[in-house]
């Protein structure tokens, strides 16, 4: 049965709740994995969500930060989470639908601002999480299973704005994007997206910081879908909602889409 699935950092999923249900109401993705939703999952709004038809949920918080869940109109059990690098942070949450499909959805550290370990213990910590990733998926390599996510890594030189003037910057740095390309071919993880939309400039993400984000259209694509090599072949309709960064009081990140004929 085909299935539509959605990945998007919320910031802040009970700031936010309306503009999840938004997003449920005029897209309806069968599945919604939300990342950055800072709430325990006892305060997360799920009624809300529920009422639409989604009242399947897997999901990992903590106050105020970080914070995972997978929210859909299709069964699915829990299959537990990783705690990549012990930071001990709500960062992974995995949930198998009936079919056995897994789904794992991760929200990767930002890095915080300079791109040193040495001088900035978050980049180090960031650089550590990617490891522990590619360790795992090389130890336990992946079958029918879909990886999305914040990877907080814009990977190719199109995925961002300007690839000459990021190079130094956290997100886009060459060491940056060694330690993913390691952890994607670890798990002979498909870029699904990249694989439907292989050309051209392509963002999910735009600073809150730009006066009017659409015009300077500075973006960086932090948010992906992979798929296992046995079922990325399944998948297809790739698209990032850009106009959902535009709604009110938005999150800077957009909704990313991809469909799956399983």
């Amino acid at each position: 049965m085909p299935f539509t699935l959605a990945t998007w950092n919320i910031n802040s999923v009970r700031l936010r709740a309306g503009l999840v249900e938004r997003l449920l109401r005029e897209e309806a993705p069968d599945i919604l994995c939300l990342q950055e939703c800072k709430s325990p999952v006892d305060k997360m709004p799920l009624e809300g969500f529920a009422a639409l038809g989604y009242g399947h949920v897997v999901a990992r918080g903590q106050k105020g930060y970080n914070g995972v869940a997978i929210l859909s109109r299709l069964p699915l059990q829990d299959a537990g989470d990783l705690d990549f690098a012990g930071l001990g942070q709500a960062r992974h949450v995995a949930a198998r639908l009936e079919d056995g499909t897994v789904i794992h959805n991760f929200y990767v550290p930002a890095g915080g601002d300079v791109p040193d370990r040495a001088v900035n213990e978050k980049f180090g910590q960031k650089l550590d999480y990617l490891t522990d990733m590619r360790d795992f998926f090389r130890d336990s390599r992946p079958d029918r299973a879909i990886l999305v996510g914040d990877l907080n890594i814009a990977p190719r030189e199109d995925d961002v704005w300007s690839h000459k003037q990021l190079l130094k910057v956290v997100s886009h740095t060459p060491i940056e994007v060694e330690h993913l390309g390691n952890a994607q071919a670890a798990g002979h993880w498909v870029d699904v997206t990249r694989a439907d939309i292989p050309q051209g400039q392509l963002y999910s993400w735009w600073s809150y910081r730009a006066r009017d984000w659409d015009a300077a259209d500075k973006g960086r694509r932090l948010d992906h879908v992979w798929a296992s090599p046995d079922i990325a072949q399944a998948a297809h309709s790739s698209r990032i909602l850009r106009a959902a960064r535009g709604w009110d009081k938005p999150s800077d990140h957009a909704p990313v889409f991809a469909t799956f004929d399983l």
